[in-house]
């Protein structure tokens, strides 16, 4: 379910001149909270058999998303990452953080996969 947001690597040659790879990077508007569709699902691959809770879905900028990211984590109480549109936080934390989104106006938010 990772997504590539960065295509850069789909890009070989380009004749315009003022072609930037960064080219929507500054224009992402984040969305409001209660417009915000976020899931939230368990997964253990690729983390060495530990689980990891992700958060995906956020519409906004990179900056955005690690304050959410940030925010989420200090409620936890648990360490992760906020980076390619998602958040990962360590551990099973479905439940506090589907807790947490509603609490603060992510009301379109729910569990996803099980």
């Amino acid at each position: 379910m990772k997504k590539n947001t960065s295509n850069t690597s789909a890009f070989v040659y380009s004749t315009d001149p003022n072609f930037s790879l960064n080219q929507d990077e500054e224009n992402v508007k984040t969305l409001l909270p209660r417009d915000q569709k976020l899931r939230v699902w368990l997964e253990t691959k690729h983390r060495g058999g530990k689980a990891a809770s992700i958060v995906a879905g956020f519409v906004g900028s990179e900056d955005d998303l690690k304050e959410l990211g940030k925010r989420i984590k200090n409620f936890c109480g648990t360490g992760g990452t906020a980076k390619d549109g998602e958040i990962i936080i360590q551990g099973d934390q479905r439940d506090k953080i589907l807790q947490w989104l509603q609490k603060e106006g992510y009301k379109q938010s729910k569990k996803a996969g099980g």
